[in-house]
């Protein structure tokens, strides 16, 4: 059910899924616990983490418009500076949640 209002919603696009990275001040602001928060919120599957070099690493998959939404939603939060990402398409996975790694 909530698959079909997630659809119907942001039209019948097919599922993609992104593998991200963020670099800017993505770390100790809170991107991950947001991160976690909106994609569940916007029905989206995946994870996010820290990487040891100060950038943040995320696979994320839904339909895109919801992604643009997740990113832009990143962008606008208090103390995340997002200076650029790196991002590609990859293979749909197996997830059913959104969690932090």
């Amino acid at each position: 059910m909530a698959e079909e209002n997630i659809q119907r919603a942001y039209g019948s696009g097919k599922k993609i899924r992104k593998h991200i990275i963020f670099y800017g001040r993505v770390q100790g602001v809170g991107f991950r616990y947001y991160s976690v928060n909106k994609a569940n919120q916007l029905g989206l599957t995946g994870w996010v983490r820290n990487l040891p070099d100060g950038t943040v690493e995320m696979e994320v998959e839904g339909y895109e418009p919801q992604i643009d939404e997740l990113i832009l939603f990143l962008q606008n939060r208090n103390y995340v500076w997002i200076e650029r990402l790196n991002a590609k398409s990859i293979p749909l996975g197996n997830d059913t949640v959104f969690e932090e790694r």
